[in-house]
């Protein structure tokens, strides 16, 4: 059976840049504008953009916008799913000035140096990044996940304490092949915070990461990525689930929000788009390859559930 995340995080093709390394001294401020509004500029063709930021030494404060700021410590990562607009500081109740153009990529390597220093001694240090990956036709990855995600440092953590030293240590020395390294690292990096996140679920939590914890619907959503193109049907789910069709249709739409076949045209349409604009196949190699008899059928479920037909989506993608 397939790992249905590793599935999902390819399908919507997640992507990673460490753009800016903060040295504060306080008092300090940084406000990120809203994701859709930088996007372009980070990663050019992302459609979605996630902020996170790793405190490698010291503590601040962060925040979005207009809610309740958290304290952070050294070793702690704060992730923003929605590319909300917030606020990193010294100091609850700061507000900076957004800036969009300093996230142009710059012609030096990044990640790119800032200091904010207010003539305080108490100090801070701050590795910031950014991940891209489509919002459309379908991730149901990133509907499912909060506004924010706070991963406490913990002593003796095996994963995230190496993974934090080992970007540190990318992002200061600068060697030959280190943005390629802090890419990769980053995408490393939101993996493991949904990882924790979905152990810290509360048993009665709804959505599609708790859906992956339940054995059943978890098996369920498994099969469904494992052969997006076989001709599924309820019953046939059901039985290879070991469950009635009555149970599965509503333990599946208890927890992922859709009935499972729905669910599947919505990640049939995924695949389809991820063929159409990253693939020079014929459109109906795509429907063969995505569950669908012919041309016309994909033609008509995809303008139905995406909006536009397969030819004008492939347009717009290859005109980005």
């Amino acid at each position: 059976m397939s790992d249905t995340l590793s599935d999902v995080l390819r399908a919507v093709r997640l992507t990673g840049a460490v753009f800016f390394t903060v040295d504060g001294a306080a008092p300090w401020v940084t406000e990120t504008p809203d994701g859709r509004a930088i996007a372009a500029r980070i990663l050019p063709g992302a459609e979605h953009l996630i902020d996170y930021h790793i405190v490698t030494s010291g503590a601040c404060w962060a925040g979005i916008v207009g809610e309740p700021a958290v304290r952070l410590e050294a070793g702690d990562v704060i992730v923003f799913p929605h590319g909300d607009t917030h606020v990193m500081s010294s100091a609850p109740g700061l507000r900076g000035t957004p800036d969009p153009e300093i996230y142009d990529r710059p012609e030096t390597q990044l990640p790119t140096a800032i200091t904010r220093h207010g003539g305080g001694t108490e100090r801070a240090a701050l590795i910031c990044g950014f991940l891209g990956c489509d919002a459309r036709p379908f991730n149901p990855l990133i509907a499912t996940l909060p506004r924010v995600i706070h991963v406490r440092a913990a002593a003796g953590d095996a994963v995230l304490a190496p993974l934090i030293q080992l970007a540190l240590a990318e992002s200061t020395s600068r060697r030959a092949g280190g943005e390629a390294v802090l890419s990769h690292l980053s995408e490393v990096l939101f993996v493991e915070v949904v990882r924790r996140h979905l152990a810290a679920l509360a048993p009665d939590q709804r959505g599609w990461l708790a859906g992956l914890r339940d054995d059943q619907i978890g098996r369920a959503l498994g099969k469904l990525h494992d052969r997006p193109a076989h001709p599924w049907s309820l019953d046939e789910l059901a039985r290879a689930v070991g469950v009635s069709r009555s149970v599965l249709a509503d333990r599946f739409a208890h927890f992922v929000g859709l009935p499972p076949m729905a669910y599947l045209a919505q990640w049939r349409m995924q695949l389809a788009a991820n063929l159409l604009s990253g693939t020079g196949v014929g459109l109906g190699e795509v429907a063969t390859r995505v569950g669908y008899g012919s041309e016309a059928a994909l033609s008509r479920a995809f303008k139905r559930l995406v909006g536009v037909a397969p030819a004008v989506w492939r347009q717009g993608k290859r005109g980005d």
